[in-house]
């Protein structure tokens, strides 16, 4: 773009489409206190602002009645390199500070109930805002869903019987299976457990799959650092929910415990939902 012209692209990703929004030829100086507003209707995506300069508007409204939103939770991921843009949480003109410009926590996660207000992204000043991508993740969903992802309390506390007979009944995947290794990540704070698939009960996402060298299923889930996991022998039971593309580890009994408590439900009739246990 020539001197003193600017353009800005916003890509935005919504229930797999990719939409582009270009405008061209807008001066910096004439245009930054501009606001565009977008209105959005999937529960998940992304947005990515290229050259951002005034502000946007981020408009989530998901195809439920209007009547659930108070049961949702909206859950925002900042890109790596995001930068050029503060991110704010608004409603009624009020403004709360969610991301910084600059902020490079890695693999952050902001969730805020829906009806504590909408998303308000305000460009910084610049002096070349032509390097500059604004961008992040979103997800909805409802609150009893992201409290168990993004709670404080004993995190990684063991399952009770009654809460792994329900994960299996809820959870996005339920795997039997066993721990090959554990990657961990300081930075981020954060563990990988890669695991080898002995049965594969349910999965949402192709997140375990056949390898073609052995022909075995294979997978990775992640979970908190400070749970101290660690290869070990003996098969599991892992359950959890996919957050932003990645498994995320729920309750995760060694299978052998599963059992003893799927029989003892069955026995007495209590068992939220079927599944073969063998």
């Amino acid at each position: 773009t020539r001197k003193g012209v600017q353009a800005y692209v916003l890509y935005l990703v919504c229930c797999s489409n990719l939409f582009a929004f270009d405008h061209v030829g807008l001066t910096h100086e004439s245009h930054k206190k501009d606001v565009e507003q977008v209105y959005l209707r999937c529960s998940e995506g992304s947005i990515e602002w290229m050259y951002p300069t005034g502000a946007l508007i981020v408009n989530l409204r998901p195809n439920t009645s209007p009547a659930s939103y108070k049961h949702l939770t909206v859950c925002i991921k900042p890109f790596k390199d995001s930068a050029g843009a503060n991110i704010y949480l608004e409603k009624t003109g009020e403004l709360k500070l969610l991301v910084r410009d600059g902020d490079r926590s890695p693999s952050k996660v902001y969730c805020f109930g829906y009806d504590q207000g909408g998303l308000f992204i305000e460009a910084t000043p610049q002096q070349d805002i032509s390097r500059k991508i604004t961008g992040f993740q979103y997800e909805l969903m409802n609150k009893g869903i992201a409290s168990d992802l993004h709670t404080v309390s004993a995190p990684c506390r063991p399952c009770s019987d009654t809460e792994v007979l329900l994960a299996v009944c809820t959870s996005d995947f339920v795997i039997r299976g066993s721990i090959q290794d554990v990657t961990n990540q300081a930075e981020e704070q954060e563990s990988i457990i890669h695991v080898g698939v002995n049965k594969l009960y349910r999965q949402k996402s192709k997140v375990f799959q056949l390898t073609g060298e052995s022909g075995n299923w294979r997978g990775q889930i992640k979970t908190l650092l400070e749970c101290g996991v660690k290869p070990g022998d003996g098969d599991f039971l892992f359950t959890g929910r996919m957050h932003f593309g990645e498994a995320r580890l729920g309750c995760a009994p060694r299978f052998k415990d599963f059992q003893r408590m799927y029989k003892e439900a069955k026995d007495k009739g209590l068992n939220p939902c079927e599944i073969g246990p063998d």
